[in-house]
């Protein structure tokens, strides 16, 4: 087996279970340096814990990978700075970071807490920066540059239950787009090669338990080799880049962009008499497929229903 990752050190939030885990096996196994961060928290943020984190790591050893543990809330910015230290300081650089750690606090957004708002913003989001910042800042100034992985979701579009999972999830796309930018001048300028992608994943964890419907699904094990393939140097020039990864399919999503445009006639400015004309007739709008499914799956339950009555 070729190992993309031979000799590199790459750090793993929530990597002490699911695809945190399974994606810290295969780096090992791809011949990187590992440190393994996560907390090791239950579901709701309780009975907070370092025992996942070593665990991976006695794992990893049985197999012959140099690796760390690191326990610690990510959405501390002194954490993300310990985590990229321990990496630089145990091995000498700090060539990768896949950001994993995240957690759900369900509810409709019309009676969502200010405290489950800001608990999942913190971890998904924030979680992210705070790796983001402290590694892009060691990786700007390494001569072999490096790569950063975000973990968003198709989530990101709308959800009926998870607004702060949503909202979390579009904006660590955006951070990673801008940090892809950011790599971009720095290149321009002679600097390194920085890459910044997003996974946005689908598998069987325990975040994923609580669906109250049929999804799409695969293993765990399924995402790692993306992860592993976006750290790597046959990876350098892929970024900005968003990736659904499940099962055996692997998607990539589109760019954001204008896709239709109206003037208001005569050169003037619109009335909102004039954009309820024109509207409907020109650039009209976008349909949110979210919806659209959202509609077909209440449609079938409806229709069970009836045919059980009936």
């Amino acid at each position: 087996m070729s190992k993309y990752l031979e000799g590199k050190t790459i750090a793993i939030t929530g990597g002490g279970g699911g695809i945190g885990r399974a994606t810290a096996l295969a780096c090992g196994a791809h011949g990187a340096n590992v440190v393994v961060a996560d907390y090791g928290v239950e579901m709701d943020g309780s009975d907070p814990k370092s025992d996942v984190a070593d665990s991976v790591v006695a794992e990893l050893e049985a197999a012959g990978t140099k690796a760390i543990a690191v326990a610690g809330d990510v959405s501390k910015m002194d954490t993300g700075e310990q985590i990229v230290a321990a990496a630089v300081d145990t091995y000498g650089s700090i060539d990768g970071v896949v950001c994993v750690a995240g957690n759900l606090r369900e509810r409709m957004l019309f009676n969502m807490s200010e405290d489950e708002w800001d608990a999942v913003i913190a971890v998904h989001l924030k979680g992210h920066f705070t790796l983001y910042r402290h590694a892009f800042n060691v990786m700007r100034k390494q001569e072999t540059g490096g790569s950063l992985v975000g973990f968003t979701s198709g989530a990101f579009i709308a959800s009926t239950a998870q607004a702060n999972y949503a909202a979390a999830k579009g904006g660590i796309i955006s951070l990673t787009r801008s940090a892809a930018l950011t790599a971009a001048s720095i290149k321009a300028r002679g600097g390194p090669v920085i890459n910044a992608n997003c996974i946005a994943p689908t598998a069987r964890t325990r975040m994923s338990e609580n669906v109250p419907f049929e999804i799409e699904t695969g293993s765990a094990e399924a995402i790692a080799p993306m992860a592993v393939y976006l750290m790597s140097d046959a990876a350098r020039e892929v970024t900005s880049q968003t990736y659904s990864v499940v099962g055996g399919r692997i998607s990539v999503w589109n760019q954001p962009a204008e896709v239709r445009s109206m003037f208001a006639p005569d050169g003037g400015e619109w009335t909102p008499e004039l954009i309820e004309e024109w509207l409907p007739k020109t650039i009209k709008t976008e349909v949110n497929p979210f919806i659209a499914d959202l509609e077909r799956r209440m449609a079938d339950m409806a229709a069970a229903e009836a045919a059980k009555e009936g």
